[in-house]
């Protein structure tokens, strides 16, 4: 789901203004692409501590996404129809992550 996300980013991020490349395109796309790859690299990590704290950064990387697509379509660079679909997709990624999450938690010793 978040990689799916990341392509979506990077294909409607493509029709963005010329001069928003190192400024919104570029802050977007890297915190789109940081979702699944903090998922991926703390899921290679030794202890679920580690690994709950790449989540989190993954989490972080999308409310980074969510508010930068929702400003992309207060600009709008975005058609109001692919600003609903993305804001669907982070849901979709939000619910997953945060289902990841809770079975992580869940899995570590009780203080």
């Amino acid at each position: 789901m978040a990689d799916e996300l990341t392509v979506a980013i990077y294909e409607h991020t493509r029709q963005f203004p010329k001069e928003e490349i190192y400024g919104l395109t570029s802050q977007l796309r890297r915190c789109a692409y940081s979702v699944p790859a903090n998922i991926a690299e703390g899921s290679a990590r030794q202890s679920k501590r580690d690994y709950l704290h790449f989540l989190y950064m993954a989490r972080g990387s999308l409310c980074e996404a969510q508010y930068f697509i929702h400003l992309a379509g207060r600009l709008h660079y975005f058609a109001h129809d692919q600003n609903l679909k993305l804001t669907d997709q982070i849901g979709v990624v939000f619910g997953c992550l945060h289902r990841l999450i809770l079975a992580v938690e869940s899995e570590l010793p009780k203080s």
